[in-house]
């Protein structure tokens, strides 16, 4: 009974080899420059400090429309603020308050 036994071919080796490389590239190129790799892990972090300030900037605004708002609240309404937004209405001045007329024609 005869056996032949086949040589290991060199090519085959050489292109799994090659392979295994360029993958290895693939995968080292992603981490560095890939969706989520180191350069654009910078880009998120300062992406994320500028969305934390405008943040900051549209919750101060948020409260002071909240603030704004309850001033008219129908439970707790300010005596001033309604006394001045009826004199504005009526075009009508307190005894107390010092008039000057802008449009003055001399």
């Amino acid at each position: 009974m005869t056996t032949r036994l086949r040589k290991p071919a060199i090519f085959r080796h050489f292109l799994i080899g090659t392979l295994l490389i360029a993958f290895q590239a693939y995968l080292g190129y992603s981490a560095i420059n890939g969706h989520f790799g180191i350069q654009n892990q910078k880009q998120m972090l300062s992406d994320i400090e500028v969305l934390k300030a405008q943040r900051a900037n549209l919750q101060t605004q948020l409260d002071t429309y909240r603030h704004n708002i309850s001033l008219f609240d129908p439970d707790r309404l300010d005596p001033d603020i309604v006394s001045e937004k009826a004199r504005i209405l009526l075009s009508m001045a307190h005894p107390d308050d010092i008039i000057i007329n802008l449009n003055s024609s001399d």
